[in-house]
Formats: structure tokens, sequence, C-alpha cells
């Protein structure tokens, strides 16, 4: 049986906050990114992809230091300080709520061999959800860690999970459980 190729995606986690509900999204961010950050020291650690994909911001530049530099703010601030794209680390732009609408992401996936997403970030219920959709039907398998989503409120976040477990046959779990040991740790041998 051959192994699966997993890449970590981390959706809009470079993010201003600056819309209804944003500050409460930015203290539940706080709370995942140190998840999240875990699983990408994991990712980085045998070499398998991470790719962070960002809204734009009408700057349309994948220069993730100006996008940084603008949404740059007290709700922002403490999570960048923890979780940034690293040298060798992925950086995209999205126009939109989907990862795959109108980027290269789908090309980079199949270009890096990933038939598998581990998928985290904000918000839960929307970008998040529509990533896994369209992931969905692109054939990827799917993971999403519990505790590396968020979502504005506690209910669209379960509702995306439901969703996202129910229809889009995603496995959630923790990102401490041992799935993810299969997928990070025991990584496919290059070819």
């Amino acid at each position: 049986m051959k192994k699966p190729k997993t890449a970590l995606i981390i959706i809009d986690m470079i993010n201003n906050f600056d819309f209804p509900g944003g500050s409460v999204l930015a203290q539940k961010a706080r709370l995942i990114s140190q998840s999240i950050n875990r699983l990408k020291d994991q990712f980085n650690q045998v070499k398998l992809p991470v790719i962070f994909i960002n809204d734009h911001y009408n700057l349309w530049q994948a220069d993730y230091q100006k996008i940084i530099q603008y949404c740059s703010n007290r709700y922002s601030d403490p999570i960048m300080n923890q979780l940034l794209p690293g040298e060798d680390d992925y950086f995209l732009i999205k126009p939109k709520h989907s990862a795959f609408y109108g980027t290269a992401l789908n090309t980079l996936l199949h270009q890096l061999k990933v038939d598998t997403l581990v998928l985290t970030g904000i918000a839960g219920n929307i970008c998040v959800l529509f990533t896994a959709n369209d992931a969905y039907m692109r054939e990827f398998e799917l993971l999403v860690p519990s505790d590396c989503l968020a979502s504005v409120s506690e209910d669209d976040n379960q509702y995306a999970l439901t969703m996202m477990k129910n229809v889009l046959k995603a496995r959630i779990e923790p990102s401490s459980h041992e799935i993810y040991h299969h997928y990070i740790m025991n990584p496919p041998p290059s070819s």
C-alpha cells in the first residue's frame, strides 16, 4: 500500500481581523496558533510541505512580508509572532474564500505529489470549509485537527467540522492524535 504524501495547509492566519467579529476571532486564532505551530514544526522536521495561503488585502502581492506589515496590529501581532512562513514553506495569496479558487494551489500540490491535506486556520466555517469542499472535489484525502480550526462562534465551528466529517469524509481529530504520527512522522520515500 502506497503511503500518502501529506501537506499542511495554513489558511488566513496572517490576518488583520478588521471585520465584524474580528476581535473575537483573533482571540480564538491566538489559541489555535500554538497547535498549528507544533504541526508546522513536525512537518518541517520531516521535510513535508507547509503551505500558507492567505487573503491578499487588495495588495495583490505574494510577498508575505508586505501582507504581514499591512496586517500588523494588536490583534494579529501575537499570532504572527509565533506562526509565520519559514524559509522552506510556501506562501500563496487567494482572491476569495477557497484556497483553490484562482490560485496555483492545485498545481503546486500535484507537483509535490501530495494526496493528503491537513487543513488548519480561520475561519473554519468559511475559508477552511470552502477549501475542504474544493479539496474533496479534487479527491484529496482530508485531515482536520479540531484544535487547529477557529470560527467566530463555536456553533459555526462545530457546524464546519460536522460538514467536513460527514459530507467531505474528513478525519477530524485533535492535533495530538496518533493519526498525525502516521501521516507526518512516517512520510513516504521521496520520488
